[in-house]
């Protein structure tokens, strides 16, 4: 996003690029025409519009029906959409001071803008009206979308007396400034931490992580030779592979401690606020507490479900995890280390059981995962499977230089989407990987494009070198990509109802199991090269990449579930009994028989997931949830003894894929494998079943 117009000073043009019809290519954001003053007027204007649309909805003396009133509604508040996606993007992929202030007072008039719509009780009325008139004659589709949005309403407080609507409106404001603040807190803390690397402090470092490391020192015109930062691509491999002790704890003590440090940008204090609103406002709608209320509209129904499964996968996989440490710690006792095993030596000495046990580690395979070659696989995967294809344009404006665009067709070389691909790590943007949209697709007045954007935080390579994966790398490209596929396939008539708009512990179903592809030998005999050479990925190699799969598995699921049970507690006791962050931390991690050694993957002060936003609040558990019906999935695939069976890679798209939330998501992965899905299947791809190998 250029910021060379509208500098401090100097007069913004008369027009606003946010607020004109756009004559680009398929009416795509003119970036380059975009400055930070231009957001606040357009949302000025856009909130206005949005507001004038829903006050013709409600006002109007037509009795309600589906067209004057659900069909309006969906297409109210276009204006708004787009400039919010916009800005959204940006702010979170390439933001700076100002633009951060700007989404604090966006933040908060986004929420009072909502509020006074989905508590709206005299549009409530009338979807309720358009319910009962069309009770039982509507099509499927838009049966679904009355149910949805009167569900929306009613969860909203639509439906609650005025006082206790007023008292909503007042938590839902703050509870966005809450999340907004959570995560620049968060930020402030992963820019501000580097570990500068000397030539004594490389000792076991990969040439490829030190090639970004030294990048990553240009990026940010420090003068240092190489650095380590917190962005999880950079830290997690230096402290598997960092033979300087001193140096993983350093690194580890920063990354573990993002949030919540005491000083300005500690979380704490915003966490306890956030849950007591939570509580409240689940009260205020009937709901004992937040994960009841979070529930209500979820797959698994109650935290009881979700929390059965967590305890399920949880107790095999504690137990690997301590067969594990007793294996790191007789590594350590043969190497002659005198301490016991903290947490910063764990992935170094499992790293190196790996290498022994398995003869594999990931600097072996690392050079065969480039990642021009991983987004050739991802895309040659879309196109066996579903017929699409992959041209990269040009001509495209971007929010930065290294954001790629790519036009999306389908088999008859029809026009699908447009796909924003934006790879690197750099100061600018928050950690993490995720998927947005820049528009979603609808047919509602006509077909549209949809604008499917992949964010990822991968480390840069030095100068012309390329950028080189880790396995686990590769697996979040393909997973961010599998969302990308269930926004750019979907096919429904209404945006609320499109792509990725689906109960949260079904959306990761598409990108979990898309990440399925990436690990077999049909894909990485094909596109893993090693980036000088060419040479294919040796078959000794790749057998031994395949069968490592496993190892550190109860490690892996430990410090995952532990974290989506955590969540889950924090949202179900009182909030008035987590007042304290921390003490509540090391008490459900003693409950649980969290081994000491063992992090979480998010601890609370920096889990961005459930307290940056309300999304995944009691929802963390979704990707187990989603992990049990991916792995059944992809055993449709495996029973047709063929991973791009042209039959079953149907069947996902018309039943899943393409129907966006128009269809309840049960039902949905019924039609596509003919029954529910099974538990057993997360267990042997875990590895943790009595007959699993370790």
């Amino acid at each position: 996003m250029t910021e060379k117009t509208g500098a401090a000073g100097t007069p913004l043009p008369q027009t606003n690029p946010l607020l004109e019809e756009w004559r680009t290519p398929f009416a795509t954001p003119p970036f380059g025409h975009i400055a930070p003053q231009h957001f606040l007027p357009a949302f000025d204007q856009a909130f206005a519009v949005h507001a004038a649309e829903i006050a013709a909805i409600v006002n109007q003396k037509a009795l309600p029906d589906f067209a004057n009133t659900v069909a309006a509604l969906e297409r109210s508040g276009r204006s708004l959409g787009r400039i919010s996606a916009v800005f959204h993007v940006v702010v979170a992929a390439h933001s700076n001071p100002e633009l951060l202030a700007i989404e604090t007072e966006v933040a908060l008039r986004m929420a009072r803008h909502w509020n006074a719509i989905l508590m709206n009780a005299d549009l409530f009325a009338r979807v309720i009206a358009v319910r009962d008139r069309y009770a039982g004659t509507l099509a499927a589709e838009e049966a679904r979308l009355v149910e949805r949005i009167e569900k929306w309403l009613r969860r909203a407080g639509a439906g609650l007396p005025e006082e206790a609507r007023r008292r909503m409106a007042a938590i839902n404001e703050r509870l966005a400034a809450l999340g907004t603040e959570f995560s620049h807190r968060l930020l402030a803390d992963e820019q501000d931490f580097v570990l500068a690397l000397g030539e004594d402090d490389c000792d076991g470092l990969s040439a490829g992580f030190l090639a970004a490391a030294e990048e990553a020192a240009r990026e940010r015109g420090l003068a240092a030779a190489a650095i380590v930062t917190l962005s999880r691509s950079s830290a997690e491999p230096f402290l598997k592979t960092s033979a300087r002790r001193d140096l993983r704890e350093k690194v580890w003590q920063a990354f573990i401690r993002r949030g919540d440090n005491g000083g300005a940008s500690d979380n704490n204090a915003l966490i306890a606020e956030t849950l007591r609103l939570r509580e409240e406002s689940a009260r205020l709608l009937g709901f004992g507490n937040f994960a009841a209320w979070r529930f209500d509209d979820m797959m698994a129904g109650s935290a009881t479900a979700a929390r059965d499964l967590l305890e399920r996968v949880w107790r095999p996989a504690r137990a690997r995890a301590l067969a594990e440490r007793g294996m790191i710690e007789a590594r350590i006792a043969a190497d002659g280390g005198n301490f016991t095993i903290q947490p910063w030596d764990w992935r170094y000495y499992a790293e190196k059981l790996r290498l022994e046990t398995a003869d594999f580690d990931d600097a072996a395979i690392t050079p065969f995962l480039s990642l021009e070659r991983m987004i050739e696989a991802a895309f040659d995967c879309a196109t066996r499977l579903f017929g699409l294809r992959f041209t990269e344009r040009r001509d495209i404006a971007v929010w930065h230089e290294d954001v790629r665009v790519f036009e999306v067709t389908d088999r008859a070389g029809r026009h699908l989407a447009l796909f924003y691909g934006d790879y690197f790590a750099r100061p600018s943007k928050r950690s993490g990987a995720w998927m947005t949209s820049l528009r979603d697709q609808d047919r509602l007045d006509g077909a549209t494009t949809p604008l499917i954007v992949n964010v990822c935080n991968f480390a840069r390579g030095a100068g012309e070198a390329p950028c080189l994966l880790s396995p686990d790398d590769a697996r979040t490209l393909f997973h961010e990509f599998g969302h990308a596929l269930h926004g750019m396939l979907s096919a429904v008539t209404y945006p609320s109802l499109s792509g990725t708009s689906v109960l949260t512990d079904f959306v990761e179903l598409p990108s979990q199991l898309y990440e399925h592809w990436m690990e077999q030998k049909d894909v990485l005999s094909r596109f893993a090269r090693h980036h000088e050479s060419g040479e294919a990925l040796p078959d000794a190699l790749l057998q031994r990449f395949l069968a490592a799969r496993r190892f550190g598995q109860g490690f892996a699921t430990v410090e995952f579930v532990a974290s989506a049970l955590i969540d889950l507690e924090l949202h179900s006791r009182p909030a008035s009994s987590v007042a304290d962050v921390g003490a509540f931390e090391s008490a459900e991690r003693q409950r649980i028989g969290m081994p000491e050694e063992i992090a979480l993957r998010h601890r609370p002060p920096q889990f961005g997931h459930i307290f940056s936003g309300g999304h995944y609040a009691s929802g963390y558990y979704s990707y187990m949830w989603s992990e049990v019906m991916d792995a059944d999935a992809f055993g449709a695939f495996e029973e047709a003894g063929d991973i791009f069976d042209p039959e079953v890679a149907k069947r996902l798209h018309d039943e899943i894929l393409s129907r966006g939330g128009a269809v309840e998501p049960q039902a949905a992965f019924i039609a596509f494998r003919g029954r529910p899905p099974e538990v057993d299947a997360l267990l042997r791809r875990r590895g943790l079943t009595d007959d699993a190998a370790a």
